[in-house]
């Protein structure tokens, strides 16, 4: 969670030359390509059964292709502080996903916990303080939320296939590889009308860390540790993110961290120890 903090600090900078949807594609179709020999060698097949074919599919979706595209397009049109701190809502989502998935209700502490984590959540989107990273938007905060709600279900549904026999490694292998095949046709009609993509190094790191930190160290451990300490008691350690990406953004992209923006985290997190309790 720790290293996952960096995601939206890396996306701001490779979106600085890159654009959005040429940083979406790269870092599936480059995490894509790393996956493909990881799963020869393995030599494991995807799941057998129906249901799990369609976890699969849900969790190469919307973790590698509708999450990519929709929250870096957000990302470039908020800032890094801003990104971070919607992001923090993804432990509520995946609870209740969870919940659902269970047909369990929430407790009444979980509900309460929620309950001030989507205040706090309310309030980083409706305060958009400028920052040295670029001007946070109303629509790029909305696009980052939609994302963040989406792969939620990502999570869940790739949890779901560990204790199915299919190991969190190949859960991910999978899953980028389809994200892959999915998105290439795109990276080809961008190629063909734009031209390679020119950028610095720096640029350039920023999307390599998304694709093999992000998308296949980050996914894998993910994983593991929801199938196997459950999904609602490991989910709140999302809000670990927080800690890192807000400080990394002040300190690499010289955004300032504002009391509203402080106390909206707060809320959020606050709410994630009221729900664990």
């Amino acid at each position: 969670m720790v290293v996952w903090g960096a995601t939206p600090v890396a996306t701001r900078i490779a979106t600085d030359e890159l654009e959005p949807l040429v940083v979406a594609m790269l870092r599936t179709v480059l995490a894509g390509a790393i996956a493909v020999p990881l799963l020869v060698g393995m030599g494991v097949g995807p799941p057998a059964s129906g249901k799990a074919r369609l976890l699969l599919a849900v969790s190469a979706i919307a973790g590698f292709v509708f999450f990519p595209v929709v929250y870096t397009v957000g990302q470039e049109r908020t800032s890094a502080m801003h990104g971070v701190g919607i992001l923090a809502g993804l432990p509520v989502f995946t609870g209740l996903y969870a919940a659902a998935v269970a047909r369990r209700l929430p407790g009444r502490w979980w509900v309460a916990g929620c309950a001030l984590a989507l205040v706090g959540e309310g309030v980083i989107v409706a305060v958009r303080a400028r920052g040295g990273g670029g001007d946070a938007s109303l629509l790029g905060d909305l696009l980052v939320l939609t994302a963040a709600l989406v792969v939620s279900s990502g999570y869940v549904a790739g949890a779901m296939l560990v204790p199915r026999g299919l190991s969190s490694a190949a859960t991910t292998y999978w899953g980028v590889t389809i994200g892959a095949v999915t998105l290439l046709p795109l990276g080809v009609v961008m190629l063909a009308v734009d031209g390679f993509p020119h950028a610095g190094a720096e640029e350039w790191g920023a999307v390599v860390w998304l694709a093999v930190v992000t998308s296949i160290l980050g996914y894998v451990g993910w994983y593991w540790a929801l199938a196997h300490g459950g999904i609602a008691r490991i989910a709140p350690l999302q809000f670990l993110q927080p800690l890192s990406g807000l400080v990394l953004a002040a300190i690499v992209l010289d955004e300032r961290l504002t009391w509203p923006l402080a106390l909206g985290a707060g809320a959020v997190i606050a709410g994630v120890a009221i729900a664990r309790k």
